[in-house]
């Protein structure tokens, strides 16, 4: 049995804006490219397949049957399972207020140099951040994302690559699907 892998989509919806309906989504999927063992997590883009030969071309593959049949262009970042089982496993802050308020910013290549330091300006006093690798942990503390100053547009001008978040919570799931 190959090894399974999340896809992820960033800021995807299932009505509004940039909307892409997960049963549609996963039909397409299926009929439309190689990947197999499809299914997906949730309505805000986590999709759930055998790993596929070059993880870089299926995120661009399906970066553009998104767009082509939904109107929505979205980054698509590929994580193996056991690369979100190293990220639960290294997370930096275990003493988290709560898990839905810790979150991990999954990015599509490595992070610009001062990246950290860049959003450490940005920081309220009980928010938190950490780089690993290609990853970027977020504690909001007890305001949570909502009240945060680390926009979508401070994340990616300080990163310099596109990323997409997930809680705690989800994060968990992810690697009990793709087990």
């Amino acid at each position: 049995m190959s090894e399974r892998c999340a896809l992820l989509l960033r800021a995807v919806n299932v009505g509004g804006r940039n909307r892409v309906p997960m049963a549609e989504l996963r039909a397409l999927l299926a009929g439309r490219t190689p990947l197999t063992g499809v299914s997906t997590y949730i309505a805000s883009g986590n999709v759930i397949c055998d790993q596929p030969g070059d993880p870089a071309a299926a995120c661009a593959d399906v970066r553009t049957l998104i767009s082509e049949e939904f109107g929505v262009d979205t980054p698509v970042i590929a994580r193996t399972h056991q690369q979100l089982r190293v990220a639960l496993d290294t997370n930096p802050f275990p003493d988290a207020a709560a898990d839905k308020m810790l979150h991990i910013m999954f990015l599509d290549g490595d992070p610009a140099p001062g990246a950290e330091e860049a959003l450490g300006d940005r920081l309220r006093p009980d928010e938190r951040i950490a780089l690993a690798a290609r990853d970027l942990w977020i504690d909001y503390g007890t305001g949570g994302a909502q009240s945060t100053r680390l926009t979508t547009q401070v994340l990616d001008r300080a990163l310099g690559v596109a990323g997409t978040g997930r809680n705690l919570l989800t994060l968990r799931k992810l690697v009990d699907l793709t087990a």
